[in-house]
Order: C-alpha cells, then sequence, then structure tokens
C-alpha cells in the first residue's frame, strides 16, 4: 500500500495517517518530522528550509526531494508508505514518476480555510518534546503551559492567523494544481496511475477515519478480485 494524503495545512493529514500506517503496517512518511529534524540537526537542508518555513513559504524540492529519497530506501518501507505532506509541487510528483516510486492511491481530505485557520491558529506546543495542545480542542492543565513538565507553551509563528492565511495561499498556488495532475494522470488509463479518493475533512476525526477506511476498502476489494 502507497499512499499520497493530500491537504492544505491543518487539514489532518497527520492525524489521519497515525490511523492508516497502523491499520495497513505501512510508516508515515512526514516531510515535516524530517525538515524538523533536519532543522534541529543544522544540516544544510534544515537551514534553508528553516528560512522558508519563517516566511511561510515551503521548503524548496530540491531539500524535500533529496530527504524522501533517502528515507524510503529504508528497510520499513519495502512493503509500502503513505507520504504525509509531500509530494507538495507537480515537480516534486514528477521526480516520484520519474523514479519509478508508483503510488496506489491519493487520498485528498478537503477543508475550508476558516476551519484550518481555527485549527492551526489555536495550536500551541511544547517545544522541547513536540507536544501540542489546542486552545479549544485539547487545552493543557494549566493556560499555556505544558502538563508534564510545567514549561511554557510557545505560539509558534508559523501557526499565527497570518501565517497560516499565507500559507493556504501558497498551497493554492503551488500543491492544489497536483488534484489535477494525478487526475490527469487517472485518466489516461496508465497501469501505473493512482486511484484518486475525495475526502469532505470538515467533520470530525472518526468520521473523516470511516469515511477515508471505506474508499479504501473498495479499492483493496476491486485489486483483490
Amino acid at each position: 500500500m502507497r499512499l499520497i494524503l493530500l491537504g492544505g495545512p491543518g487539514a489532518g493529514k497527520g492525524t489521519q495517517a497515525r490511523f492508516l500506517t497502523k491499520r495497513y503496517g505501512i510508516p508515515q512518511i512526514s516531510t515535516g518530522d524530517m525538515l524538523r529534524a533536519a532543522i534541529k540537526a543544522g544540516s544544510p537542508e534544515g537551514i534553508a528550509a528553516k528560512e522558508a518555513i519563517e516566511r511561510g513559504d515551503l521548503a524548496s524540492d530540491e531539500t524535500v526531494i533529496h530527504l524522501v529519497k533517502e528515507r524510503i530506501t529504508k528497510p520499513d518501507c519495502h512493503q509500502g508508505f503513505l507520504f504525509d505532506g509531500f509530494p507538495r509541487t507537480i515537480t516534486q510528483a514528477e521526480a516520484l514518476k520519474e523514479a519509478g516510486i508508483y503510488l496506489t492511491a491519493v487520498v485528498e481530505i478537503d477543508v475550508d480555510d476558516d476551519v484550518i485557520i481555527k485549527r492551526i491558529g489555536g495550536r500551541r506546543v511544547h517545544e522541547a518534546s513536540g507536544r501540542t495542545y489546542h486552545v479549544r480542542y485539547k487545552p493543557p492543565l494549566v493556560d499555556n503551559v505544558d502538563d508534564e513538565t510545567g514549561e511554557p507553551l510557545i505560539h509558534r509563528k508559523d501557526d499565527r492567523e497570518e501565517t497560516v492565511r499565507h500559507r493556504l495561499e501558497v498551497y493554492e498556488q503551488e500543491t492544489a494544481p497536483l488534484k489535477q495532475y494525478y487526475q490527469d494522470w487517472t485518466d489516461s488509463g496508465e497501469p501505473a496511475a493512482p486511484q484518486i479518493i475525495q475526502i469532505n475533512g470538515n467533520g470530525g476525526v472518526e468520521d473523516i477515519r470511516a469515511l477515508i477506511n471505506s474508499e479504501l476498502d473498495k479499492l483493496k476489494s476491486v485489486s483483490d478480485k
């Protein structure tokens, strides 16, 4: 099972990815996690990514493709994987195709912009551990304080409303065209083309999970015949 999750920032890709990787026994490959690790390590890719993210832009295609190609050579990817937040651009999608890395399905989680702004704008993070909270949906026991350490939480620059709005604009300009790219590939009838699954992501986590599972089960049922 080789899957891609598409959706704007805050669409719930990371949450649904955790469900899917457990269900199918495949690793979640999160470009966000890889970029944060690269930033923490101070690698050249990390330095470039940090500068882009702080502006509210995407990390460069070159940076992301380098990290992804390195990651999928690991043994845990031999039975499949799930890309979370990759590809973000047609250039990245083409790089996957040219490398012969074919996909089972592309799952798009579609969420309204105002819902995304509420989700991301309320995030608070314990920087040392990466634990996340939300002022409305998952508040800490004490306002702006990590439950486990008592240390202060931060409101990351890339979670603030003005940055989120910019990120959504970038998504529409650079990432949303991927939907048409994959649709055109599927419509071409090529055997290697992935299936397209579109999910309304405005609901609750469990509802979205059930919708995705149902669609993937249908796909698996067809492929097993």
